[in-house]
């Protein structure tokens, strides 16, 4: 039995095209735990009515990505979960996406799986899995390595996003929960796997199962669609800013190997105030 858990705030109609391509999973062995952060669009009304199996818990209008998902998972955790998978509302599972991810979990049942992303307009894969190199202060998109005809099956990583991301329980035994302290926002999906990895559990990208997401719905991509300079702060300082500067100190402090470090970080803080005006 897996539990899905998902945060939202507002944007309704999302979280009802999300639950219903979850109703049309191959296989249904699994339990959906909804955290309202406080919508104001009738998201709970409308959940309640038309997903009555769905388990809907009032997150209480504070909170951000990180504390919201780690209320579902305690919760799914105080009622026997024995797997969590984290996804977001703007997001569509293709119908054997559960199904996948169970027989990918089947192979390694220590590991951490997250999922192929693929963008709903353009069909493109927008995420197929990253591996960190700390001395040049880059990640590799693995796809770009794999031929197509091996596109498929788990492909180690070294860390993954929250969405449809799949966590065995001996995990959160061993590390805790997601560091809402430090990653309230950004971050803490990549903190999490990174630190799993690091405490002996694998990260893999499951090629077999897909999701389909809206790349363009992203807080940090609004903020470079219009370029100015309230946008060009947001992206720095802002809690949902992508390139968030402290963000990525407290995660570079709390990951790399601290050789590497002042490089790193040098590197990084370039990227990320140069990087919002070429992207």
């Amino acid at each position: 039995m897996i539990w899905i858990v998902i945060p939202v705030f507002n944007r309704k109609n999302f979280t009802r095209e999300c639950l219903l391509s979850l109703r049309k999973q191959t296989v249904q062995d699994f339990k959906v735990v909804i955290v309202d952060d406080g919508s104001t669009d009738g998201t709970d009304e409308m959940v309640k009515t038309e997903f009555p199996e769905v388990i809907l818990i009032d997150g209480g209008g504070d909170l951000f990505w990180t504390a919201a998902v780690n209320m579902g998972i305690q919760y799914a955790l105080d009622h026997g979960a024995e797997a969590v998978m984290t996804l977001n509302n703007d997001t569509l599972p293709t119908e054997d996406f559960i199904e996948k991810t169970i027989e990918a979990s089947k192979k390694d049942p220590k590991g951490v799986i997250g999922a192929l992303e693929i963008d709903v307009a353009t069909k493109n894969v927008i995420y197929g899995g990253e591996k960190i190199d700390w001395v040049l202060a880059t990640t590799k998109n693995i796809i770009d390595g794999i031929p197509a005809p091996k596109q498929t099956g788990l492909h180690p990583v070294s860390w993954l996003p929250g969405r449809g991301l799949l966590i065995p329980r001996a995990v959160f035994e061993k590390v805790g929960l997601f560091d809402a302290a430090r990653f309230p926002h950004y971050y803490g999906d990549v903190d999490f796997t990174h630190t799993a990895l690091r405490n002996g559990f694998p990260n893999y990208i499951n090629y077999d199962a897909k999701l389909m997401t809206y790349p363009e719905e992203s807080g940090d991509r609004k903020n470079k669609v219009k370029k100015n300079l309230k946008n060009y702060y947001n992206h720095l300082f802002s809690i949902k800013g992508g390139g968030n500067l402290k963000d990525f100190t407290r995660f570079t402090f709390k990951n790399c190997p601290f050789y590497f470090v002042p490089s790193y970080l040098l590197i990084g803080y370039l990227r990320r105030m140069g990087g919002y005006f070429v992207h």
